[in-house]
């Protein structure tokens, strides 16, 4: 079939709504710079935990958001079961899949752990010390025993953290060569041609506005009370 009559018929409809897209890709702004900062110190350590600070409080909007978020951001949506998962990954690899509107049940866990690498980055790091001029703000909250695991987490999570943003883009890479099917125009303008048997329920942006300055707000005042010690 040829790709011509494979798209005859599709809809480009909105698949993913603007806190999403806003989401995704100052995340990736924020751990490029974080990297550019704790590895190669083109920012200030200072930059660096102010950056980090700015992704907890991104992560936690993201999680309220995959709650009460539009349909296709909400973890309800995409979080399938190991048996859906397995059954996809089979048809992907025998060149069954379908499309589908959101994630995929394959992506969908690729999402889940992604963000689980970015949480503990950013959490271990309010709590980690390079044992000379810097510290996290809740280090003196916890114990010296405390801190040395957080430091070492931080520093090994790292690695994996690196890994897996490989991984995504491989994946990203091998959709667009042996599928041609682009993930990221879709991320950056919201809309893709595509069969659905129910387009997206797009939440309210004030809705989106109102969690992501409660996020802040919630980490600010983690911060704030952390460097009271």
């Amino acid at each position: 079939m040829n790709r011509e009559s494979a798209t005859h018929g599709r809809d480009a409809v909105t698949v993913w709504d603007l806190p999403t897209r806003l989401f995704h890709w100052v995340l990736v702004a924020l751990i490029v710079l974080q990297y550019a900062s704790g590895e190669f110190g083109l920012l200030s350590m200072d930059w660096h935990f102010r950056l980090g600070y700015a992704t907890l409080a991104l992560l936690l909007f993201r999680v309220l958001w995959g709650f009460i978020g539009s349909s296709t951001s909400r973890f309800s949506q995409f979080v399938r079961s190991p048996g859906v998962v397995w059954r996809y990954t089979v048809a992907l690899l025998q060149g069954r899949a379908h499309g589908e509107i959101g994630h995929n049940p394959l992506g969908g866990w690729s999402v889940l752990v992604m963000l689980a690498s970015v949480a503990l980055q950013s959490i271990t790091g309010l709590f980690s010390t390079d044992d000379l001029d810097t510290t996290g703000p809740l280090a003196a909250r916890v114990s010296d025993e405390t801190v040395k695991w957080m430091t070492r987490i931080h520093h090994w999570n790292r690695y994996a953290l690196l890994l897996l943003i490989v991984l995504h883009l491989g994946a990203v890479l091998a959709h667009w060569v042996w599928r041609r099917d682009n993930l990221v125009a879709p991320m950056v303008h919201g809309r893709k041609r595509i069969e659905i048997a129910e387009p997206m329920r797009a939440a309210s942006l004030w809705i989106a506005l109102a969690l992501l300055i409660a996020s802040a707000v919630a980490v600010w005042a983690v911060v704030a009370w952390g460097e009271a010690a």
